[in-house]
């Protein structure tokens, strides 16, 4: 690391798993913000704690957009209030997304695993030997 209080953007990519091409992408759509020193990035620590919430965001499947817009509450001022709040909202929301996604695939494994013990079936008497009588 560079500093305790600034990092590269080699630094960010080996600490955070990403690609350069990741952290230029977050920059161009707002979400950090690193300071620029000619063609030098350098990310401070309240880059590094955003990108570890846009990490986990985009692991729980919010959009960029929902990211952005959490983030840009950190500051009104109310000790985070809103922000807790709408981020609770929107947690809700998605968690109830993935419930119903987990349902739905639960219900497609058990039909697929249905059509797949009918087909043994149907694959096993095909492979039996017929008697001579038959």
């Amino acid at each position: 690391m560079t500093d305790d209080t600034t990092m590269t953007i080699r630094e960010m990519c080996d600490a955070f798993e990403v690609t350069p091409r990741t952290l230029r992408f977050y920059e161009s759509k707002e979400l950090i913000f690193p300071v620029r020193q000619g063609q030098k990035r350098l990310f401070t620590k309240r880059d590094r704690a955003r990108l570890k919430l846009i990490l986990r965001g985009k692991r729980f499947g919010f959009s960029l957009e929902e990211i952005r817009q959490l983030l840009d509450l950190y500051h009104m001022g109310d000790a985070q209030a809103t922000q807790l709040s709408k981020t609770y909202e929107v947690a809700e929301a998605r968690l109830a997304e993935l419930k119903s996604q987990r349902a739905d695939l639960d219900t497609a494994i058990a039909e697929l695993e249905e059509q797949m013990r009918w087909g043994e079936k149907m694959l096993s008497s095909l492979n039996q030997p017929k008697k001579a009588a038959e």
